[in-house]
C-alpha cells in the first residue's frame, strides 16, 4: 500500500520520506523557522513539519497557571504557548518559503480549531502527536479533511493504536513507530515495533519518529523497513526550549538524509546474483566450478 503526499509517493519500496521537525523550535520567531527551512531543503529531507495550537483549549488545566522562566522572563505555561504560536500571516510566510525551496509543509493540530486553521491554508497532510492518539474528536475532525493521516503511536498501548485506528481508517494512512521520551534512550527505542505495526495493520505504510541523539537508531529503522523517517531539528542543541536537546542541528540532519539514502541502496532487491564486482576475485579465488 501506498499513500501520496503532495507530489511524493510514500511506501511501497520508495525511498523514505524524511520530515524535518521543526515543531516549537523556532521559539515563536519567522526569520527562525525560514533558518530551519532552509537547513532541510539544503539537507534534502522531504518536508517540514510544524505544531498548531489554539493555547486555550490544547493547554490542560492544570498546566496553565504553572510558571515557567523564558527568554522573555517568567510568565504562565498557556501566555507561553501564546508567545511561541504563529498566527496565520506568519503561517503563511513560512509556508511559502517551504514551497519554494521544494519542501512539502504541513503540522500536527492539538485541536480541532486548528484542524480548521491548517484546511484553510491547504496543507497536503495532517500529522497526528503521540499526546493526540486518544483524542476522537481531534482524530474525527482530521479524517473528514480526506487528507493523509501520519499517526505517532508514542506513549500509547496497542490497544489504543487500535482504537485510533478505527477512527481514522486505513486508506491514507502512515503509522509512526514512536517513543516519547526527550531525549530517547537506546534501550527504548523498541524498534522491533516496526514490522510488528506492518504485520498488526495489514497493507499500512510504517515509519518512525525519532528522539534520540545520533543517527544509529534512525537508519536502523530504515533498515527494518521504515517507509518514512521524522527527526526534530534545531540550529544548536543547547537553545532555550524543550526540544532542542533532542534535536539533529544542520550537519547531523544532512548525514542522516545521506546515510538513510546509502541503506536504502545497500538493502537491494533480495534476489541472490552474482555481482559484476564479483567476478574479478571469483575468476582468481575460486578452485572449483560449478
Amino acid at each position: 500500500m501506498t499513500v501520496t503526499i503532495g507530489s511524493r509517493v510514500v511506501g511501497g519500496g520508495r525511498p523514505s520520506y524524511v520530515i524535518a521537525e521543526i515543531g516549537l523550535n523556532h521559539n515563536g520567531e519567522v526569520a527562525l523557522a525560514k533558518q530551519l527551512i532552509d537547513v532541510a531543503a539544503e539537507a534534502g529531507v522531504d518536508a517540514v513539519k510544524f505544531q498548531k495550537r489554539t493555547p486555550e483549549i490544547s493547554t490542560p488545566v492544570h498546566m496553565r497557571d504553572t510558571l515557567r522562566e523564558t527568554p522573555w522572563g517568567t510568565m504562565t505555561y498557556l501566555d507561553y504557548r501564546y508567545r511561541v504560536e504563529f498566527d496565520r500571516a506568519a503561517y503563511i510566510e513560512v509556508a511559502d518559503h517551504a514551497l519554494l525551496r521544494g519542501l512539502d509543509w504541513f503540522a500536527s493540530p492539538w485541536d480541532v480549531p486548528s484542524v480548521d486553521f491548517l484546511e484553510d491554508l491547504n496543507v497536503v497532510a495532517h500529522k497526528v502527536a503521540s499526546a493526540c492518539l486518544t483524542d476522537v474528536p481531534l482524530l474525527e475532525a482530521i479524517r473528514d479533511t480526506g487528507k493523509p493521516v501520519i499517526l505517532s503511536t508514542g506513549m500509547s498501548t496497542i490497544e489504543q493504536i487500535d482504537a485510533a485506528i478505527e477512527v481514522l481508517g486505513t486508506d491514507q494512512l502512515i503509522l509512526m513507530h514512536a517513543t516519547s521520551t526527550y531525549p530517547m534512550e537506546p534501550d527504548e527505542a523498541n524498534l522491533r515495533m516496526i514490522p510488528v505495526l506492518r504485520d498488526r495493520y495489514a497493507g499500512v505504510p510504517v515509519g518512525y519518529s525519532g528522539h534520540e541523539r545520533g543517527l544509529q537508531i534512525s537508519l536502523a529503522a530504515v533498515a527494518l523497513g521504515a517507509v518514512a523517517v521524522e527527526r526534530h531539528i534545531t540550529l544548536d542543541r543547547t537553545m532555550w526550549g524543550s526540544d532542542h536537546a533532542a534535536s539533529l542541528e544542520p550537519a547531523g540532519l544532512q548525514h542522516l538524509v545521506r546515510d538513510i539514502r546509502i541503506v536504502e541502496t545497500a538493502l537491494g532487491d533480495g534476489v541472490k546474483r552474482v555481482f559484476p564486482g564479483e567476478r574479478a576475485p571469483m575468476a582468481k579465488l575460486r578452485r572449483v566450478l560449478a
